[in-house]
């Protein structure tokens, strides 16, 4: 599995999107073939949606209509952010062949308390994808970091 910029770039573009709909700045695509398939935005804060408001929960989802079929086998999700551990589940779920993401839970949480002066409080469960990733079935391939520093850019627009 080989990251493409091109395909990070439109997960940053979703997630510009995002902001401009007024949600989180995080996006997401589903590639197949080098072909995108599809794309995920954040829209937790618009649908009130906890769980559908992900974008890589968004573009699965998609991707799987798009494609009509339950699996995603030969897919690879790109995010903006390091997927939560349901998002990294619902991968697994979906049969892809890997993930890719831009920044970190860790950095996120770090970068935020500091944004916040310190109150910043993490709502997720603090496990990493390449944890949840490790005791799935098939294992997925992961590639972290990748354009992390155009990817911590979107900070800029959320905060």
């Amino acid at each position: 599995m080989e990251a493409k910029k091109e395909f990070m770039e439109r997960a940053i573009q979703a997630a510009e999107e995002s902001v401009k709909k007024g949600s989180y700045g995080i996006g997401a695509v589903v590639v197949k073939d080098n072909n995108i398939i599809s794309v995920g935005l954040n829209t937790l804060k618009i649908d009130n949606d906890p769980v559908n408001g992900h974008p890589e929960i968004d573009a699965i989802r998609k991707a799987c209509k798009n494609l009509k079929q339950p699996y995603l086998q030969e897919c690879i999700l790109y995010s903006t952010h390091e997927p939560c551990p349901m998002c990294s589940s619902a991968a697994i779920w979906a049969k892809m062949e890997g993930i890719v993401f831009g920044v970190s839970m860790e950095y996120t949480k770090n970068e935020m308390k500091k944004r916040m002066g310190g109150k910043f409080s993490w709502r997720q469960i603090d496990i990493s994808c390449q944890e949840v990733l490790n005791k799935g079935e098939p294992k997925l391939k992961l590639i972290p970091d990748f354009l992390k520093e155009e990817c911590i850019k979107l900070f800029d627009l959320t905060v």
